[in-house]
């Protein structure tokens, strides 16, 4: 709404499309970007030791120290080639899914506030939202219970009514 332009660092997880939000920055550099890295080792813990690659771009914002965050915990990083969106496919979707989906109808008002609806959306898109690359299930849901057809249906609402989330009443 400011007419500032922010960046959002984020990690998928490409095989549960799971997405973690690492920040929002006016002004990104190099020291930010790496202790996002280091907070993002320190969230995932064990699960992160199951991971192979870091798959990432050529910004010079990520730079060795980044790499080595991820290099001792035994991660091979990858550099994307030169001007070939389609290496790196699942950030491109997700960027492109995030606008249609969520801020093309929000104004965003500053950072904490981009920060927040972003928050809010990674948490339907993780526990809630269908993808077909998972057999329309989503990254973080537990399996699906066939439950009898008289229970109620109860939704509720996200983003003020944005998105909608459905599910059976206990």
């Amino acid at each position: 709404m400011l007419l500032r332009r922010l960046y959002v660092l984020f990690f998928i997880e490409v095989d549960t499309r799971k997405v973690h939000l690492a920040g929002v920055a006016a002004h990104p550099i190099g020291p930010w970007v790496t202790q996002q890295a280091r907070n993002l080792v320190m969230a995932m813990g064990a699960a992160l030791s199951s991971r192979r690659l870091l798959i990432r771009d050529r910004d010079a914002k990520f730079s060795g120290t980044f790499d080595e965050v991820f290099r001792s915990e035994g991660l091979r990083v990858i550099r994307t080639p030169v001007r070939a969106p389609r290496a790196n496919a699942f950030a491109e979707r997700l960027v492109g899914t995030i606008r249609r989906e969520c801020l093309d109808w929000v104004l965003i008002v500053g950072r904490r506030h981009l920060e927040a609806v972003l928050r809010e959306y990674l948490e339907h898109y993780n526990a809630h939202r269908p993808h077909r690359g998972l057999g329309l299930t989503a990254p973080a849901s537990e399996p699906a219970v066939l439950a009898s057809a008289s229970r109620r249906i109860h939704r509720r609402d996200r983003l003020g009514g944005l998105i909608h989330e459905y599910h059976r009443a206990a």
